[in-house]
C-alpha cells in the first residue's frame, strides 16, 4: 500500500463517523481505529440516560421499596465484567443468518474471542471479549439497535 492512499485513509476516518476501518488489498492488511472521541460522547451519554431514570422513581413514591430489589443485581452487576458496543450500529449475534451465534449464555470465552458483530455503515465490526470467563447475560436481541456504550454482554471471570 502506497503511504499516501494510508494517509488518505487515517484523514478519511478522522472526518467521518466511521470508528473502524480494516483493508486488506495484494496480501497487505490495514486496520484504522479511532477511539478519543468515544470518550467524549460517553461522558454525555450517562447523563442523559440518568434524568430518565430518575424522573419516575419520583412520581410513585411506592416505587421506592421495589426500588430497592433492583440495587441487588447492580451490585451484583459489579463483579461482572461489562462487554460494551464500542459504535452505534445493529447487533447481530452470529456470522451470518444461518450461521449458529458466537456464544451462548454459560459459554466459556477467553480473551480476544470474537462475541458478536455491530453492523455500522454496512461495515461488520467484530466485538471481542477483553476478559477471560463465562457468558452470564446476552442483553441485546439478534437483529436490534444498539447504541455507544450500551452494555451488550456480561462476563463473570
Amino acid at each position: 500500500m502506497d503511504l499516501k492512499y494510508v494517509k488518505q485513509l487515517l484523514e478519511m476516518v478522522e472526518k467521518s463517523a466511521v470508528n473502524e476501518i480494516e483493508l486488506e488489498e495484494k496480501g497487505n492488511k490495514i486496520r484504522i481505529t479511532k477511539s478519543a472521541p468515544q470518550n467524549v460522547v460517553s461522558a454525555q451519554a450517562y447523563p442523559m440516560a440518568m434524568p430518565a431514570a430518575a424522573a419516575p422513581a419520583p412520581a410513585a413514591p411506592a416505587a421506592a421499596a421495589p426500588a430497592a430489589a433492583p440495587k441487588a443485581p447492580a451490585a451484583d452487576a459489579k463483579k461482572y465484567n461489562e462487554v460494551k458496543s464500542p459504535i452505534v450500529g445493529t447487533f447481530y449475534r452470529s456470522p451470518s443468518p444461518d450461521a449458529a451465534p458466537y456464544v451462548e449464555v454459560g459459554a466459556k470465552v477467553k480473551q480476544g474471542q470474537v462475541l458478536c458483530i455491530v453492523e455500522a455503515m454496512k461495515l461488520m465490526n467484530e466485538i471481542e471479549s477483553d476478559t477471560t470467563g463465562t457468558i452470564v447475560k446476552i442483553n441485546v436481541e439478534n437483529g436490534k439497535p444498539v447504541e455507544y456504550g450500551q452494555v451488550l454482554f456480561l462476563v463473570e471471570p
